[in-house]
């Protein structure tokens, strides 16, 4: 297993990033599967998911693991107070940490997506965050390690 963001690649260098990790199953963790900005339109769920079946990486939307618009909201008020911006944001809000945690991980059947993982190869779980630490695809490989012994490695641009 593998967490990866949008945020400091372009296509090419991460689709490179996934085939070298030997990724063969991409588990999308948005909610909105877009991304504001040319350079990262690569990213918009219809052309990454073209660009992945080119490169025989299989593509699954897992919206249930998304955060809601409110715990998005909560984060983004914790970032203005921090006055940091969501791209280069370090760590999450406890609150929301808390929350996401209580409120759609603890009620998630991650056992059923254990169960569905190939055993040949590698998976990867996205979202936008560059760094894992200031997303929640931490707290979900997170709970993947302890709950299920998957080791999970955290893919970075450069």
């Amino acid at each position: 297993m593998v967490t990866i963001g949008v945020y400091g690649f372009d296509g090419e260098s991460f689709l490179e990033q996934l085939r070298h990790a030997d990724v063969r199953l991409l588990l999308d963790l948005r909610e909105r599967r877009a991304v504001r900005g040319p350079d990262y339109s690569w990213a918009n769920s219809t052309r990454l998911q073209r660009a992945l079946a080119v490169a025989d990486i299989g593509y699954r939307h897992v919206k249930e693991l998304a955060p809601t618009t409110e715990l998005r909201e909560l984060q983004y008020r914790e970032d203005d107070r921090r006055g940091v911006g969501k791209r280069n944001r370090v760590t999450l809000a406890p609150e929301y940490a808390e929350r996401y945690t209580s409120e759609i991980l603890d009620r998630f059947d991650l056992a059923a997506i254990v169960a569905e993982l190939p055993s040949d190869s590698v998976t990867a779980l996205l979202c936008v965050e560059r760094d894992p630490e200031a997303c929640h695809r931490s707290l979900v490989a997170e709970r993947l390690r302890a709950e299920y012994g998957l080791p999970v490695t955290d893919l970075r641009p450069g």
